[in-house]
């Protein structure tokens, strides 16, 4: 694959919960994959924290492109688990996965999920997961 950053762009415009949520892809390379999602109220739970489903959304997917560009392609989640480790408020929220192994099937790969307040960043999950080629 030539050029990562313009397949996960092409990828990315082609999923329609994304673009309704208003993720964005913030970059992707061989093996890594930046996601961002601005914290509105509609995100939230009923305690005013970003709602714990919106954060395994972000995971799993940053956690797909970057062991789908680690793999050379498309790819599906096989499995992941997230832990929560403090609620998240703030203006922003930012996933950042990389694949930690990538064999010729498979990659295994780890998000951070952080929440940015006043401009300050605070991890409030990690996940990771194993990605499949989709081919």
């Amino acid at each position: 694959m030539e050029d990562h950053q313009e397949f996960a762009r092409q990828v990315f415009a082609s999923q329609p919960f994304s673009q309704f949520i208003g993720a964005q892809l913030a970059s992707a390379g061989p093996g890594t994959a930046e996601l961002r999602l601005p914290i509105v109220d509609h995100l939230k739970q009923q305690h005013g924290f970003v709602h714990g489903g919106v954060l395994s959304y972000l995971a799993d997917n940053a956690i797909t492109f970057a062991g789908g560009l680690a793999l050379g392609g498309n790819a599906l989640t096989s499995e992941y688990k997230i832990n929560y480790l403090k609620p998240a408020v703030g203006s922003l929220l930012i996933a950042r996965a990389h694949a930690k192994a990538a064999g010729k099937r498979q990659a295994v790969c780890q998000c951070e999920v952080f929440a940015v307040k006043d401009g300050a960043e605070t991890l409030v999950a990690l996940a990771q997961g194993t990605v499949v080629s989709a081919a």
